[in-house]
């Protein structure tokens, strides 16, 4: 009896482990985008994501046909209100490409690094507002301590830390909006940029025209880094996807912090970006209020089994 438990068990351990590693995987890569970003920072940042687009197309596509479900894409193709959808976060996400490309290239990784990290906690205050959401007591104090990282900042730059909330907002409202997609997450992405490849073709196109284009324009390498941009956009979102439906909420919760920490890292020790007493403070009030969070979302997913359990 015992070991047909073991076994029964199995299948269940050996997919987590898979989404397990395919969530690494992503979190790991985006933890090192900021070198390959670095690298094309002398291409406006439009340019890039243009490239970003419709580079992650064929490999999107790829996919799908491999997945057999080229069918949820035509009849998503036939849908206006999935159309109208797709556009609307095809929109966000290119917002947020955007800012995070010219954001790398002009030395202000570390302001990337705490939008990641303020983006779960402005995601439950999203959900809140928007969806009617209760919180609860540990989550309030988590959100009142980033809104205090968020105004020492503030006060330190003399402005609000715009990168940080720029990204926070575009990528919360992505994943809220996201949700409304009748189709899975592979066809959302091939959507999303099948919709951007008009205007990013067109972008491309024009800069060619004009001489400012750098696709193979000034040399072989800023060609296959435009290339390459495609590789490195749509292959972690594609894993991460696969580790989401194999992984638990609070285990793909936990991970997400992954990125931001690589990121930070990479910012103050290998990009050297200053870091004043007031952003020390700042981070860690925010690295506090994630402590928090997390906190109450495990707690919470142990108080969901306990009951279930007892039932």
């Amino acid at each position: 009896m015992g070991r047909m438990s073991v076994e029964a068990t199995n299948p269940t351990d050996k997919a987590a482990q898979r989404g397990f590693l395919y969530a690494l995987a992503a979190y790991l890569i985006w933890g090192f985008l900021p070198f390959y970003m670095k690298a094309v920072a002398h291409i406006p940042a439009i340019e890039v994501v243009a490239h970003r687009v419709i580079w992650s197309l064929p490999i999107a596509g790829g996919l799908l046909i491999w997945l057999g479900r080229t069918d949820d894409i035509m009849r998503a193709l036939r849908s206006p209100r999935t159309l109208m959808m797709g556009a609307l976060t095809a929109a966000l996400i290119s917002i947020n490409w955007c800012v995070y490309v010219w954001a790398i290239a002009v030395d202000r990784a570390l302001e990337t690094a705490l939008g990641y990290y303020i983006n779960p906690l402005f995601s439950i205050l999203l959900g809140a507002v928007v969806l009617g959401e209760k919180l609860n007591r540990m989550q309030i104090v988590a959100i009142v301590l980033a809104v205090l990282a968020v105004l020492i900042l503030t006060w330190e730059n003399g402005g609000l830390p715009w990168v940080s909330i720029a990204l926070a907002v575009s990528w919360g409202f992505y994943a809220l909006f996201k949700k409304t997609l009748p189709i899975g997450p592979a066809q959302g992405f091939f959507l999303e940029v099948l919709i951007l490849a008009v205007p990013a073709l067109a972008f491309i196109g024009w800069a060619q025209a004009t001489g400012t284009g750098h696709f193979g324009s000034q040399s072989a390498t800023d060609l296959w880094l435009l290339v390459g941009s495609g590789v490195v956009t749509a292959i972690p979102l594609i894993f991460y996807a696969n580790g989401a439906k194999l992984l638990r909420l609070s285990t793909i919760g936990i991970m997400q912090y992954i990125a931001p920490t690589m990121i930070f890292i990479v910012a103050v020790f290998v990009f050297r970006e200053p870091f004043s007493s007031e952003r020390a403070v700042a981070f860690a009030l925010i690295w506090v209020a994630l402590v928090i969070y997390s906190w109450s979302m495990l707690n919470a997913k142990a108080s969901a089994n306990a009951i279930t359990s007892s039932q």
